[in-house]
């Protein structure tokens, strides 16, 4: 057995945290394409069928990556919300989900990743749907209209914008500040105007 502090963990009795904790760091290090059963069990320090006793594939310990992922990413969302004003909130909880997204590269392409079928895994859709109503609650607060609509506007932008920053489609100048550039992307009137 390895002396790692994440086989330490499995000793005291939880291998599926010990084991998400390392997919976690292996996520984020070599992204989901770097990620098998077999090397985890060899980081953990565990034989090779043990992980197979908390995930019964890859996929599956995919999804349970995912759903920390959206965990994190709705506490993030509802902590933003709270901390701020209400004419702030749309704005500061854009930042905060392009932010998450550039923090978080690989755990945030996951979370969206296409080969993560949500129809077919409830817990993964639950995660998803409670992510996705944080930004929901706080477009209910703008004026009359299609709340869905304004809902969807405003995380096509700034799923876009995060998505183009973590493809290095946007080229930052020199000393940019990636936040100042945050706000001034997501202040117009598109719902993010936080004037």
């Amino acid at each position: 057995m390895s002396t790692s502090p994440i086989s330490g963990r499995y000793h005291h009795g939880d291998l599926r945290r010990a084991l998400l904790d390392a997919a976690m760091e292996m996520l984020e290090a070599e992204g989901a394409a770097g990620l098998g059963l077999r090397e985890l069990a060899r980081v953990v320090g565990v034989s090779a069928a043990a992980p197979y006793r908390h995930f019964d594939s890859k996929i599956a310990l995919l999804e349970a990556l995912a759903i920390t992922g959206y965990q994190r990413f709705s506490r993030m969302m509802g902590e933003a919300e709270r901390d701020s004003a209400p004419e702030q909130r749309i704005a500061t909880m854009g930042q905060t989900y392009v932010r998450f997204a550039l923090a978080n590269p690989n755990l945030f392409r996951l979370m969206f990743s296409p080969d993560l079928k949500r129809d077919n895994r409830p817990g993964l859709r639950m995660a998803a749907d409670a992510a996705f109503d944080t930004l929901r609650a706080v477009t209910a607060a703008l004026p009359e209209g299609d709340k869905r609509i304004a809902a969807l506007k405003a995380w096509a932008q700034v799923h876009g914008l995060a998505v183009l920053l973590l493809d290095g489609q946007i080229a930052l100048r020199p000393n940019e500040d990636i936040g100042a550039l945050i706000a001034a992307v997501l202040a117009d009137k598109t719902g993010f105007d936080a004037a």
